[in-house]
């Protein structure tokens, strides 16, 4: 069963979070990758499958190893659909802060 996996739920995770943080930079295979981690190397397998299947990472073969990159053009697309909202946040918290200075000063 080919299971299709969600972007959200897989940025959720705090370890994925942090795979993606550390291959945003360079890339890396899945050992050094599970050394920056106090957990057991299939749970770290799991996390890059599931990124490489949510396509934030993609696998590159060198050889025997295999290094992780990150996928900037979903990195961005995931940033695309996310920006009209913090833009309306960043609108809101202005007029709040605007009406807090104004309330201050009366």
């Amino acid at each position: 069963m080919n299971l299709r996996r969600d972007v959200f739920q897989a940025i959720a995770d705090p370890t994925r979070r942090a795979i993606l943080m550390l291959v945003a930079t360079q890339s890396m295979t899945a050992g050094t990758i599970a050394a920056n981690f106090d957990t057991a190397r299939p749970t770290v397998s799991k996390h890059l499958q599931i990124l490489t299947e949510c396509e934030l990472l993609e696998p590159q073969q060198n050889g025997r190893e295999i290094h992780y990159h990150i996928n900037a053009s979903k990195m961005k697309e995931i940033a695309d659909f996310i920006e009209p909202f913090r833009r309306m946040w960043d609108e809101r918290f202005n007029k709040l802060e605007t009406l807090m200075k104004n309330y201050k000063t009366s």
